[in-house]
Order: structure tokens, then sequence, then C-alpha cells
């Protein structure tokens, strides 16, 4: 079953770059006590993740901080390397956006948003979505009913809800 507003987002040991190489970071850490966007996509490169969904989040940024969204979270199924190395070649990291991997899929299926797609090489990947959380509660959650379609989970979008 999907998470909903008004759920608690499960605890999650995701994966960065840090100055040593990987390094786990807990969900619940970045998010006690703040207001967050979190964002998800199925896969690092891929079309719509790399043209529409990374490039709303750095373009509307700034117009979460100003409405008191601490942090804005990318989470994909990838490990950390390609998380930043996509981070880096989209401008995201240089935004201030937080490019976590979710390499096991572990919190992706913990979300119930893990979906396959054989012919696209897609295994155990997340949906596409966003969502406002505030110290840990999902307040807000937009998902794609199609992984190629960035309309509701994009940064204007989510933006419009605050």
């Amino acid at each position: 079953m999907a998470i909903s507003p008004g759920d608690t987002l499960p605890d999650a040991q995701l994966l960065r770059m840090g100055e040593n190489g990987p390094e786990s970071v807990s969900l619940s850490d970045l998010t006690a006590g703040k207001t967050v966007a979190i964002f998800a996509l199925p896969g690092a490169y891929t079309g719509t993740c790399t043209t529409a969904h990374v490039p709303s989040f750095i373009r509307t940024k700034s117009d979460f901080a100003a409405k008191g969204v601490e942090t804005v979270i990318c989470v994909s199924v990838n490990d950390p390397f390609v998380m930043q190395a996509w981070g880096d070649s989209t401008g995201a990291t240089e935004a201030g956006i937080h490019m976590l991997g979710d390499a096991d899929g572990s919190f992706t299926k913990a979300m119930g948003m893990d979906f396959t797609a054989p012919p696209v090489g897609f295994h155990g990947r997340s949906k596409r979505y966003a969502m406002i959380v505030d110290n840990g509660t999902v307040k807000t959650l937009h998902a794609e009913e199609s992984p190629g379609v960035c309309e509701t989970s994009g940064g204007e979008a989510l933006l419009a809800t605050l």
C-alpha cells in the first residue's frame, strides 16, 4: 500500500557521496523538525527525469525556501556515485538539492512506490512522485500515473500547494 498524506515516512538509510566516499544518511535525521520537499523518480540520466523533473526543482528551489521549505531532496533507486555525477551534470548539486540513492530500493518499497517495467530495463524502480514532509509526516503527495510524465510531481505543481 502506498504512503498517503498524514502518514509518517518510513525511516530509511539512503546513500550520498561524502568527503571520503559513499556515506549513509538517515532520512529521519534530514526531516526531523523541518519542512522538506522530497521528489522521487525512476532513474538518473533517464529522459523525463533529466529534462523535466530535476530542472523543475532547480527552477523552484529558492521559491520553496521562501515558503519555509528548508531542504529539497531527490531520491532514486541508484547508487551514490551515479547520483553525485547526475547531480553535478544537471546542476542539482550546485542548486543545493540533496541527491540521495536508494541503492537497494528498500525505501521505495517501504513507501509502496516501486514498479517494474522490463521492456525498458527498469526493475524495482521508483514511481515518479513529489511530496511536502513536515517533521517526518507527509503533508502533500503528488504521484504520477505514468513514469514518463512529470506534471503533478514537478516543482511548480508541488510549490503551488504551499
